[in-house]
C-alpha cells in the first residue's frame, strides 16, 4: 500500500483536483485533470495534474502512468488543432533544482510560435572514452535492482 495521500489541504493543485480552488477545467479523466496555467508561457499553455497527490515524477503511482498521459495526449492534440499550431512543448520540472516551484507533480503544455523567443539554452556535452558504457552500466544496475 502507498504512503502517499490522495489529496493535501496545503497543495494549491489537489485543491483544484477537489474543486476547491477555480481553475479553467480542459480534460478529465480517472486519472488527471487538464487546466489552463494561470501563469501561462503563452495563451493555450495548460497543465495536466494527477488527481492524487505525488511530489514528483518518480511518486506517481504506475497504476496511473497512462491516464495521465494519456490525457496529456488528448490536451495536446486539442490544443495544437485549436490553436492552429505549428509546434508545443511538454515538460515537467522535477526537483527544486528543476525548476519546479510547486511540489505536485504535473505537465506542462506549451504553444509554440515561429519566433516567440522561448530558448532552451543547452550546452551539450560529448562523452569520453568509456563514458558512455559507464552510465549505462550505473542506470542498468538500478533498473534491474532499484535500491
Amino acid at each position: 500500500m502507498s504512503t502517499v495521500p490522495l489529496l493535501r489541504d496545503d497543495c494549491i493543485f489537489c485543491g483544484i483536483v477537489s474543486g476547491g480552488v477555480d481553475a479553467e477545467i480542459l480534460f478529465e479523466n480517472e486519472d488527471a485533470i487538464c487546466v489552463l496555467d494561470i501563469n501561462p508561457i503563452h495563451f493555450g499553455h495548460s497543465l495536466v495534474i494527477p488527481k492524487r497527490h505525488c511530489r514528483d515524477f518518480l511518486e506517481l503511482p504506475a497504476s496511473m502512468v497512462n491516464g495521465v498521459f494519456g490525457a496529456a495526449h488528448s490536451v495536446a492534440r486539442a490544443t495544437v488543432i485549436g490553436l492552429k499550431l505549428d509546434g508545443f512543448n511538454i515538460f515537467s520540472n522535477n526537483g527544486r533544482i528543476a525548476g519546479q516551484s510547486v511540489f505536485h507533480f504535473h505537465l506542462h503544455i506549451t504553444p509554440r510560435y515561429r519566433d516567440d523567443d522561448i530558448r532552451f539554452v543547452l550546452e551539450l556535452k560529448k562523452y569520453g572514452d568509456g563514458e558512455m558504457k559507464r552510465y549505462g552500466a550505473l542506470i542498468r544496475k538500478c533498473l534491474s535492482n532499484p535500491t
